[in-house]
């Protein structure tokens, strides 16, 4: 039989530092594996059109190891002495569609999001990728403040 999965969703800040906290500690007690996942945003990265300007050239491999060093490198050192496995990956795109789609891709059975602690009317108008998640990833969620 084949070890549980554990998904985490990093984003480099604390609430995800303390997600994958929180999921590396109950991966210890049931030998679950660990996968701990990060998306570029797209629409985060596209520029304000301004008249007359051009807008500025993305370099993807540079923002992509510039990612990798900031957020996915140093839960991997943190958890060096750990004996588990844990992997990473990182994506492009919506972070609640990749999210969702690494969740049936991977056969998780457990996914830990970091809560940032937003009010209710902040979240209601640009929204929030642990709320969204909550909704529809169809596995249980640990929404972690």
């Amino acid at each position: 039989m084949s070890k549980s999965l554990y998904l985490v969703a990093v984003d480099g800040s604390q609430w995800g530092d303390r997600a994958a906290d929180r999921a590396i500690r109950l991966a210890e007690k049931t030998h679950a594996k660990i996968k701990l996942v990060t998306v570029i945003d797209w629409p985060y990265l596209h520029p304000m059109i301004i008249e007359g300007a051009a807008p500025p050239v993305l370099d993807k491999e540079a923002e992509e190891i510039s990612v990798r060093a900031k957020v996915l490198t140093p839960l991997v050192e943190k958890y060096n002495s750990v004996a588990m496995d844990i992997s990473t990956e990182l994506f492009w795109g919506d972070p609640t569609v990749i999210i969702k789609e690494e969740v049936k891709e991977t056969h998780a059975v457990m996914l830990f999001v970091g809560r940032h602690g937003r009010s209710c009317v902040v979240d209601t108008l640009f929204g929030s990728v642990a709320n969204k998640l909550a909704h529809t990833v169809g596995i249980p969620i640990v929404l972690v403040p």
